[in-house]
């Protein structure tokens, strides 16, 4: 039997709640399975290493993200495009957009990987991190970027199928891809007995591995979204609509990526204790995040769907439920995470120090998950509508510009670690108010 088996995937027609939880539902049991293999990868190292290579491992994360991240804008923005045209039943734009997105992540592949390889250790500087770290995290850094292409290209590709409204074949591509992580974490670091430089190669070799399944689902789909690879090329007309809903998104996640770098420098300050302690915090804060990426990936597609075909009744509904949703999951999560922190972030590492710079973090953060996540569903919900520069605006704002502003003058003058607690939920306040007043102007402009 198939599991989560979509006979209709046009998200146009039939129960909305059901069309947005039957999408989500694969995409957060994915999520959760890279989650899964991610704190894996740390378990091991944290562990296996020593805190040390756990703190070289965790600080190339927000520089990973940044690098990485920009692309992913540009692939959200593909999606939004082929699902509008998928909505609308035009095969010859949907198969334009199809190419176009191919051959950008093609070109991705290609920028990223140079400029991962070359600029690691100077980023890596840049970002205050201590000597007794930095040959390690450099060494992860440089085989990572190495084999970005393989996650660049997998996110194109998954991107591609979930515009369709397929949510299913990603989930199942992703789960063997993770299970073949952490089945190399251990082989690699357990038995051969290598360091950084094995969880590196895991990750890198299990990407590639989903990127070659989602091709090859593609090549020989018969449906809209079909790859062929003599058309893979760049259509004008098409770049240009990518680039419009790509841009603003690619740009909104460097932002935030770059204040994230901002507050790793301001971290690293306090010593590989805290780095690890953050290292470990983070990785509990990207299980609570798992229903904020389902759900925002299932509204954008919803949405996108919808406006193609003109069924701007079904937008609104689908909004109201998509953020309610979203609300009370993360919250739910955040509640737990707030009771179980002091044990979680022990498995990571069992050094009191890493445990309570770990544990003041969560404290202070996971009682306001639920601004989290309606600030990024939001966005999301933005994007299909049709205005990307919205979110990336507020962002740029509210996640960028007042983070960097407090950091260059509040930091400075109190050198104290709860500064980088309280920035992430005084901001997610922010940027959740002013989506609020988006909301009421975009509903008086009749967009939904």
């Amino acid at each position: 039997m198939k599991l989560f088996e979509q006979k209709d995937k046009l998200m146009t027609e039939g129960s909305i709640g059901k069309k947005i939880i039957l999408f989500a539902i694969p995409i957060f049991i994915g999520q959760l399975f890279q989650q899964l293999y991610n704190t894996v990868d740390s378990l091991i190292v944290g562990n296996l290493i020593g805190s040390g290579a756990l703190a070289a491992v965790s600080s190339t994360g927000t520089l990973i993200f940044l690098v990485v991240g920009f692309f992913f804008g540009f692939s959200m923005g593909a999606g939004i495009v082929i699902a509008r045209e998928i909505g609308a039943q035009d095969r010859e734009k949907v198969s334009k957009a199809v190419h176009t997105a191919v051959s950008m992540g093609l070109f991705f592949s290609a920028v990223i990987t140079a400029l991962g390889v070359i600029f690691s250790p100077f980023m890596l500087r840049l970002m205050g991190t201590p000597e007794d770290v930095l040959p390690d995290a450099v060494l992860y850094l440089r085989i990572y970027f190495s084999g970005c292409s393989g996650l660049i290209m997998y996110n194109t590709f998954v991107g591609i199928l979930q515009a369709s409204g397929d949510s299913r074949h990603p989930l199942m591509y992703l789960i063997t891809s993770s299970m073949i992580n952490v089945v190399l974490d251990i082989v690699f670091i357990a038995v051969f007995k290598m360091g950084v430089d094995g969880a590196a190669l895991a990750t890198v070799i299990s990407q590639f591995i989903s990127m070659l399944l989602s091709l090859r689902k593609l090549l020989k789909t018969d449906e809209m979204i079909k790859i062929e690879l003599r058309k893979i090329r760049f259509h004008s007309s098409t770049l240009k609509e990518i680039i419009r809903f790509g841009l603003p998104t690619a740009l909104q996640g460097s932002i935030i990526d770059i204040s994230n770098i901002l507050i790793q420098s301001y971290v690293n300050s306090f010593g590989k204790d805290a780095m690890a302690g953050v290292g470990a915090y983070s990785k509990l804060e990207g299980f609570a995040f798992l229903p904020v990426i389902a759900f925002s990936m299932a509204m954008s597609t919803y949405i996108s769907q919808n406006l193609g075909a003109k069924r701007k009744d079904r937008v609104k509904k689908g909004m109201r439920f998509g953020l309610l949703s979203t609300m009370l999951s993360i919250e739910i999560i955040g509640v737990l995470v707030f009771i179980l922190a002091p044990y979680l972030i022990k498995a990571f590492n069992s050094d009191p120090e890493v445990i309570s710079f770990g544990m003041q973090r969560a404290r202070v953060t996971a009682l306001f998950y639920f601004l989290l996540g309606f600030s990024n569903v939001t966005s999301a919900i933005m994007r299909g509508l049709g205005k990307p520069t919205a979110p990336m605006v507020t962002m740029l704002v509210c996640w960028c510009a007042v983070r960097v502003i407090v950091f260059m003058t509040i930091g400075r003058v109190y050198h104290v670690f709860a500064l980088t607690c309280w920035i992430y939920p005084i901001t997610w306040a922010m940027s959740s108010a002013v989506y609020l007043v988006l909301f009421k102007i975009y509903k008086k402009q009749n967009l939904y």
